[in-house]
């Protein structure tokens, strides 16, 4: 039976024989560094397997044989219930999947399958064939690599300075000489969960500190989401640094909150913090979640549910009753009436004030002290907390290019795992099978001050929708675009209210108006599945463009291809018969058939249209410029297509409906608000964008 070997970033993690009758494992006990006996592998052994690796090792020995005979040639394939592509008839790339199982085929033989996930890829090569894989990537990389068993060295009570411990654990090398540097990772989710994945690290010659924020699992203190991680962050580097086994430097590694802590910690200024690898990070209340743009995100309550309790409840965010559970006012009843029981952080959250102290505390760009830690930024178009990475971008544009590297993908949060998203797919490259070698390269230049080069690669790599391709560049936004504007105006008519717009790159002379009527009880729609806890996913918004509360101003069919790579802004000039209301920009491919898809979104309250410190709420008859920034995308607009920008009020799913009233989004009365856009002459609305020339 043919042995396949198992490295997990580089690592041999096992060997499998894949016989579909009685499939065999030999595991790695990585506390003692050896490989065990042959045993088979049952579900409960693959169930782990596939949580940590994402891999299905019965299924794949199920199939095993099928696939060499079935995956042959170039084109589409169906196998096994699954659907393939491949453009060079040797790998095939598994479609419609999250994590797929990539395969490669050589003389009629399954030589390797590769999976990747967002922050590690996962490789299964028969024995023989690694040179033929990606692994002799990492074996170029570690000609003579030493890796270490991993030693369990105790969970530690680290106390905080206001006298509050935090439960952290503690892996070491085992037989390691000398001080070594430490990756460090701080979760809201329970540090015993999933913490095999940092076990790699360790294997390769650094401590690993695991450690609940305040407030979760095993830690003391109040659990207020962002609140205490910049103090907490400083306090746990300096603890680590004064530990006998330290070097005194530290990277953090992490996606999501365990991004957010990163910049937080950096935030302090700490001098033993030399690394970051940030990874979908969650920016500030006011730019990303939960008030972003100074409404409140409703779409973050899949999140909150799940974290409403001291440990992790993933399982809260699923329900079939969303729709429901959005509508239930006051706000503050929606914990007693979904979960039943109370959610002191959410009560916090819920109350419609401006940016106060309690939010500026967590905002970790404000807070900045100038420190300029290398810092490996990955993020995606489709990124919910892709407004904490844009913070992240703007703070690092001027740190000397060696210490930035910046990996922008057609990835929603879950990172790099998808090729087909919501019905829209993606080119063979999408997916990226080097980032796990990139983070260790990145730790051994700046923890261990090894010269492997990286610093002195491309700063920024970003992926081009349309064109399905990868591009360099020196920095974000990217030096080789220009800055053009797309102006909004109506189809020949002054006043319109059916919202068929024009979007051109000439300026309106004529002065326009085009309104529509905002029901905070009808709000427009933003297509996503809540239970998904993926909020800015591309969908196609065709059928709800034609709501009557949507204006939409659309190109002409583009007579060449138009690259758009960067943030943009909308300005628009408005007015409403409330004192307060929202307004939505979306930004959208429609194709030759007419198909809508939405690429970036953007949302301002008026009240804060000068700034989120203090509400100015609109005068009657007032013309009021609202600046929103998009989320942003590298996306070719096709000739023949046309780009679109929708403007609404409401996005249900993603923010809670703004009352139009003073008391905004948590009040349990609404009116129906008259709002306008105006457009032309001095009251020029249009969008930012830049382009690639």
């Amino acid at each position: 039976m043919t042995v396949f070997n198992l490295y997990v970033s580089g690592i041999v993690y096992g060997k499998l024989e894949l016989d579909p009758a009685a499939p065999r494992v030999r595991r790695l006990d990585v506390f003692a560094g050896t490989l065990g006996d042959w045993e088979p592998i049952t579900p409960e052994i693959s169930g782990e397997y596939k949580s940590f690796l994402k891999m299905d090792f019965l299924a794949l020995a199920e199939h095993a044989g099928e696939y060499p005979q079935a995956l042959c040639g170039k084109g589409e394939f169906q196998v096994a219930g699954e659907r393939y592509t491949s453009e060079d008839g040797v790998h095939y790339l598994q479609r419609d999947v999250k994590f797929p199982c990539n395969k490669q085929i050589e003389g009629g033989k399954l030589i390797a399958v590769y999976c990747p996930s967002r922050e590690m890829v996962s490789l299964l090569v028969r024995e023989g064939c690694e040179e033929r894989t990606l692994l002799r990537l990492w074996r170029e990389t570690w000609p003579e690599e030493t890796l270490f068993a991993v030693s369990y060295a105790g969970s530690f009570d680290v106390p905080m300075r206001d006298g509050v411990a935090l439960s952290t654990d503690v892996y070491l090398p085992a037989d390691v000489e000398g001080k070594v540097p430490a990756v460090l990772a701080r979760t809201p989710y329970g540090k015993e969960e999933g913490c095999e994945v940092y076990y790699r690290y360790v294997q390769r010659g650094y401590a690993v500190v695991i450690q609940d924020v305040r407030g979760r699992n095993k830690s003391g203190g109040e659990w207020i989401p962002n609140y205490y991680e910049v103090e907490d962050g400083d306090d746990t580097l300096n603890w680590i640094a004064a530990q006998p086994w330290s070097s005194g430097s530290v990277g953090m590694v992490g996606g999501s909150y365990l991004g957010y802590v990163q910049w937080a910690a950096a935030a302090s200024g700490n001098p033993h913090l030399k690394a970051l690898i940030s990874v979908v990070c969650a920016g500030s209340a006011f730019v990303d979640v939960p008030r972003r743009g100074g409404s409140l995100n409703s779409g973050m309550l899949a999140w909150a549910f799940a974290v409403s309790q001291k440990t992790f409840q993933p399982e809260l965010m699923e329900r079939d009753d969303w729709q429901e559970v959005l509508r239930i006012r006051p706000l503050s009843d929606i914990p007693k009436k979904a979960l039943g029981y109370e959610v002191p952080f959410l009560e916090k959250w819920f109350q419609p004030r401006a940016n106060d102290e309690f939010w500026s505390r967590s905002d970790w760009q404000a807070r900045w002290k100038g420190a300029q830690v290398p810092a490996l930024i990955q993020s995606g178009w489709f990124d919910d907390n892709g407004m904490g990475t844009t913070q992240a971008l703007e703070l690092v544009h001027d740190f000397p290019a060696q210490k930035r590297k910046v990996i922008l993908g057609p990835w929603q949060h879950s990172g790099n795992s998808k090729y087909d998203m919501h019905g829209v797919s993606f080119g063979s490259q999408a997916l990226r099978f080097d980032l796990d070698l990139l983070y260790f390269r990145w730790f051994e230049r700046y923890l261990k001050g090894v010269e492997n080069g990286v610093d002195r690669e491309s700063p920024v790599e970003y992926y081009t929708l349309g064109q399905e391709k990868w591009k360099t560049a020196e920095n974000w936004p990217v030096p080789d675009t220009v800055e053009r504007v797309l102006y909004l105006t109506s189809s020949g008519h002054a006043n319109t209210s059916s919202g068929d717009g024009l979007l051109t790159w000439q300026a309106p002379e004529r002065e326009g108006r085009d309104s529509y009527r905002y029901d905070p009880q009808d709000p427009a729609v933003h297509i996503v599945d809540m239970s998904e806890n993926e909020l800015e996913v591309p969908e196609d918004y065709t059928k709800e463009e034609r709501r009557k509360d949507i204006l939409c101003y659309t190109t002409e069919p583009l007579a060449e291809d138009v690259i758009i790579t960067g943030d943009m802004t909308a300005e628009l000039y408005v007015s409403s018969s409330a004192p307060d209301t929202d307004f939505v920009v979306r930004v959208t491919d429609v194709d030759e058939n007419g198909r809508s898809i939405k690429l970036a979104d953007g949302v301002l309250s008026a009240r804060y249209r000068s700034g989120f410190e203090r509400a100015k709420f609109l005068e009657a008859g007032e013309i009021a410029c609202l600046k929103i920034r998009t989320t942003k995308l590298s996306n070719c607009f096709r000739k023949g297509h046309r780009i679109r920008v929708t403007v609404t009020s409401g996005a249900e799913n993603f923010i809670f409906p703004n009352s139009n009233t003073r008391e905004g989004y948590n009040s349990t009365v609404t009116v129906v608000a008259e709002n306008t856009l105006h457009h032309g002459g001095i009251h020029a609305s249009k969008l930012v964008v830049r382009v690639e020339e």
